[in-house]
């Protein structure tokens, strides 16, 4: 086992499910497990003491961290086959920056819209779960930002309505995930359609809004570019689907969103990735999920807009 790998298995991610009474289904840095998941990588990930010591006290002594996740959004964080485990870029990066901390990080299956509020009830310590870091969210949580990406418009194939571009779906049914930043833009967008009404069919979980378009209840569905990617090209799924254009629409950054009060555990974490992003770890995680053009430079903290 190659020392990465070593450290993941001693302190990588655990996926918790969240709801219906579920406690914890999985461990993913069981090295036999994740074959395949995206966690066989090269170079060490070592603990820094010095950036554990930075971790809240409370964080220190429960021995794990609470990361909140939609996962319904392939390749960034989905279920396995078995249904219980999460994978996905997401999850290989908390399992390194665990790694980096000295501490397990568990995520936890919740609603995408609610996320935010319940990392401030404390229910999670923080939301990992391709959320655009965005001013009004800013108002709530802040960021350390890992992942540049924009918005992109996915149909049936074949493009039977011939939809090129923003402007192009009025007049027909959105699909689209509650609480996005694509829900925004297209309410935002209802005002310029006139007399033909764009129609917004909302769904819980980005699972949900993917089968609207699917089963034909919706013409089109915006999403962020790395799942509408994945959609067209995974032979599971690419008969079905293809981009409306090559346009990423509204360019923006991800986050990982804690409470504003918790400055200890959003300064771990930046310190953390930024040590990933400079050993290489990053890129490497990057590369294995096909995710290079969204690489962030370095960490940041509330670099949205």
């Amino acid at each position: 086992m190659n020392p990465f790998r070593r450290v993941l298995a001693a302190a990588g991610v655990l996926a918790v499910l969240a709801a219906g009474g579920c406690g914890l289904v999985s461990a993913t840095a069981d090295p036999v497990a994740t074959e395949g998941a995206g966690l066989d990588l090269t170079g060490a990930v070592t603990i820094d003491e010095s950036l554990r010591a930075l971790l809240p006290q409370s964080a220190r002594d429960r021995g794990f961290i609470r990361l909140v996740t939609d996962s319904s959004y392939a390749p960034m964080e989905y279920f396995a086959a078995d249904g219980r485990t999460i994978i996905g870029f997401e999850p290989d990066l908390a399992a390194a920056l665990g790694a980096v901390l000295g501490i397990r990080l568990e995520m936890r299956f919740g609603d995408f819209a609610s996320a935010l509020d319940e990392v401030n009830k404390g229910t999670y310590d923080g939301v990992l779960s391709s959320m655009t870091d965005t001013a009004g969210r800013e108002k709530k949580v802040d960021f350390v930002n890992y992942f540049a990406t924009g918005s992109s418009i996915l149909v049936q194939r074949g493009n039977p309505k011939r939809i090129t571009g923003m402007a192009g779906l009025c007049g027909y049914s959105v699909s689209v995930e509650i609480g996005t930043v694509q829900e925004e833009m297209l309410r935002a967008g209802q005002a310029k359609c006139g007399t033909r009404p764009m129609t917004l069919v909302v769904g819980r979980t980005g699972a949900d809004a993917v089968l609207q378009l699917r089963t034909g209840r919706a013409t089109a569905l915006l999403l962020d570019f790395p799942p509408a990617t994945a959609l067209v090209t995974d032979p599971l799924t690419n008969a079905y689907y293809e981009l409306a254009s090559s346009e990423q629409y509204r360019p923006g950054i991800y986050g990982i969103g804690v409470a504003k009060d918790n400055t200890a555990l959003r300064d771990a974490l930046r310190a953390a990735l930024d040590r990933l992003i400079k050993n290489g770890t990053y890129g490497e995680l990057l590369q294995r999920w096909s995710l290079t053009s969204g690489a962030v430079a370095e960490a940041t903290v509330n670099a949205g807009d």
